[in-house]
């Protein structure tokens, strides 16, 4: 979720033009509790860009922050790669040992008076040492299966064994594994089976789907690790470090705010909310505050409430010109 600064003084550059100054005469008043109030009918709303919504609190899964890194798949396609070989090497390893039983079997058949005793000993040596490949072939593929699993886990390490698609999406790059590893402290019951990572530089959200749980953590977060899948074509490169969101069985009960209704301003996150017919204020939104489906949950605005869900900065910029103006008529008095 982007949560860039907007500066208050290009906001003012972008919008003072909007307004002609002699409207904004009493557009802004000062409320009891100590804001600023901004007055703009639905024509001016309509006229700068400014879109409300009235939105009633509910509840809504709590989404757990996570930390996501796109992996290399150089090892699975080594692996992948090296399970292959080693297979048909067995394979191969297997026709010569059937070959050169049969060859023993023969000389043995014939008896001494047809073969040689020396023809048999090599008959013999060739079976036996056909028949070590073999063995050694079985040990290598044993050992490659073996490492897949510890390295990767039974799911992955199965469909690195099998040539699966799972395997075969992620060589070709039609898929990218993402390792999400929680904040160090943090477990979950059982992972969701799809989560989402923003990718870089517009944060825009990517769905990523569960694969099975890592077998080793994140050293830089020692949290709890999965693996999941994102789709190639999804904006995210292999060694990328991403922002990932996992939906949790928890609940908040409030208001669910967009990010576009949030501006960043002094320090401090807002939204702008109704306080009567076409007026409205700015209200800090917590810095611990809840997210659910790429939105802000507020719990501290009571009831239903009107939020200004497009355009906030035009509504800051008309608050600041009032202040400006205000402060302007108190030097004139």
């Amino acid at each position: 979720m982007r949560r860039g600064v907007l500066s208050a003084v290009l906001t003012l550059c972008a919008c003072a033009g909007t307004i002609a100054p002699a409207q904004s005469q009493g557009r802004t008043r000062i409320l009891p509790e100590g804001g600023v109030a901004v007055r703009l009918t639905a024509e001016e709303r309509a006229r700068i860009g400014v879109v409300t919504a009235r939105i009633a609190p509910q509840p809504h899964k709590v989404e757990i922050l996570a930390y996501g890194s796109v992996l290399d798949p150089a090892r699975i396609t080594d692996l992948t790669n090296s399970y292959a070989g080693a297979g048909a090497a067995l394979r191969t390893a297997r026709a010569r040992a059937e070959v050169s039983a049969g060859v023993l079997r023969r000389a043995r058949s014939l008896g001494p008076s047809v073969v040689a005793g020396a023809q048999l000993e090599t008959a013999e040596a060739t079976a036996a040492t056909d028949e070590a490949a073999v063995a050694a072939a079985e040990s290598q593929l044993r050992t490659l299966a073996a490492t897949a699993q510890q390295e990767w886990g039974p799911v992955l390490g199965r469909a690195i064994v099998e040539r699966a698609s799972l395997a075969t999406r992620l060589i070709e790059r039609a898929d990218l594994l993402v390792q999400v590893t929680l904040p160090s402290g943090e477990a979950m019951k059982a992972p969701p089976a799809t989560a989402a990572a923003e990718v870089p530089p517009e944060s825009e959200r990517v769905t990523l789907r569960l694969v099975s749980p890592a077998t080793r953590t994140d050293q830089r977060i020692q949290g709890v690790s999965y693996y999941y899948l994102a789709a190639g074509d999804g904006g995210l490169l292999p060694g990328m470090s991403v922002q990932a969101f996992l939906t949790s069985p928890q609940q908040a009960v409030g208001i669910a705010v967009p990010e576009s209704a949030v501006i960043h301003w002094q320090g401090g996150a807002w939204i702008y909310r109704g306080v009567g017919a076409d007026t409205f204020a700015r209200h800090p939104l917590k810095p611990d505050a809840a997210t659910s489906a790429d939105r802000y949950v507020v719990d501290d605005l009571g009831g239903e409430a009107d939020i200004v869900v497009t355009g906030p900065q035009a509504v800051l910029s008309e608050e600041l010109k009032g202040r400006i103006q205000a402060s302007g008529d108190a030097d004139d008095d």
